[in-house]
């Protein structure tokens, strides 16, 4: 369907504000994208009223649709700052996908939600281009989205993004903790920053505007916006590799709350995670960030993952096995702690 062709425009729409031509515009530069992340299950092409994907369940006795939805936050502040619009995509898809593979789910289809004050097609086009990265690198179809043009709402130069993804996982094979135990090892995959959270917190601390974006950081390595706009590092493939050949009994993604708030949601009642915080890998970012704002430790981990983007539970006795695995898959893991009796969540020693 060539959305430029058909008859469909408004002036007195436009005259509002918003330009329904802009938006077809903007879907005939996405479309090369978007043909990037198809998969055998996809049935329909963009242009209808619903993405249609067709089940492949082959091998899946009791199939269990995994649903997960979330958005890139004030991280789109960095963004705008820096004009640079290719990369947030990535992290709204891996927001989505790195959260129902804590399930043991695989990512099936994926769906977005644009919603700016001005409809820039090319500005569209390299969202959209991020998702389609991110869609890439975890093996799932974008099979459709939605943009909505809002005058008055956004800013003209401004707009939010979310996403939607739905993965499928056997019945027999769902992650719930219920075998973890005191004793099990606790495996990190290292983040790639800062990832998408903590960035109203960052924010502030760095009083960020486009020219302290622009300075280069000797500690980092490169500028402070550079850094911050780091896309969130996407596990899914890497992940599906280690549960066909390791029991894996827990995964948390370390996203907004920390290790405080997220690690205890993969454990079982009357189990704690003892993290023994000298064998962390903790990027600068993090002590830039932590020294600049004067932040509590404390704090710091219930608000950013610290270098630690995803955490995995396994007997002591296969965590060399996942290990091996995992950097096979081109992850950096490695031990950070071990499961111990207790309720008191996470305790950094």
């Amino acid at each position: 369907m060539n959305l430029l062709t058909n008859d469909s425009h408004s002036d007195s729409y436009k005259s509002a504000g918003v330009d329904i031509t802009a938006g077809y515009a903007a879907v005939q530069l996405m479309q090369k994208h978007i043909a990037r992340t198809t998969t055998p299950g996809v049935v329909s092409g963009i242009g209808g009223f619903g993405g249609l994907f067709e089940l492949d369940l082959a091998g899946c006795r009791r199939p269990v649709l995994v649903s997960g939805t979330d958005g890139v936050g004030t991280k789109l502040k960095i963004a705008f700052l820096l004009d640079r619009h290719d990369t947030v995509g990535i992290d709204c898809v891996a927001m989505c996908v790195n959260d129902i593979i804590c399930c043991g789910a695989k990512p099936l289809f994926f769906l977005d939600y644009i919603a700016l004050g001005k409809n820039v097609p090319q500005r569209v086009a390299d969202i959209v281009a991020g998702i389609a990265e991110g869609c890439v690198r975890a093996g799932t179809a974008l099979v459709g989205g939605e943009t909505a043009e809002m005058p008055g709402f956004y800013a003209s130069d401004e707009y939010d993004l979310a996403g939607f993804a739905v993965g499928v996982v056997d019945k027999d094979r769902i992650l719930d903790n219920k075998t973890i135990q005191p004793g099990d090892a606790m495996i990190a995959l290292a983040s790639s920053g800062v990832h998408s959270n903590g960035f109203s917190l960052i924010r502030k601390v760095f009083g960020v505007n486009g020219d302290r974006l622009a300075m280069r950081v000797e500690s980092l390595g490169k500028t402070l916006g550079e850094t911050l706009l780091t896309p969130t590092k996407i596990y899914v493939k890497p992940v599906l590799a280690l549960l066909e050949q390791v029991t894996v009994k827990g995964i948390s993604h370390i996203t907004g709350g920390g290790f405080y708030e997220n690690i205890p949601r993969s454990l079982p009642g009357g189990v704690s995670a003892k993290i023994e915080e000298a064998a962390l890998r903790i990027p600068p970012i993090f002590e830039l960030i932590g020294q600049t704002g004067g932040i509590p430790k404390r704090d710091m981990f219930n608000t950013f993952n610290m270098g630690v983007g995803m955490s995995l539970v396994v007997a002591k006795e296969d965590a060399g096995r996942a290990i091996e695995i995992l950097r096979e898959n081109g992850e950096e893991a490695y031990v950070i702690g071990e499961t111990v009796a207790g309720d008191d969540g996470v305790i950094l020693s």
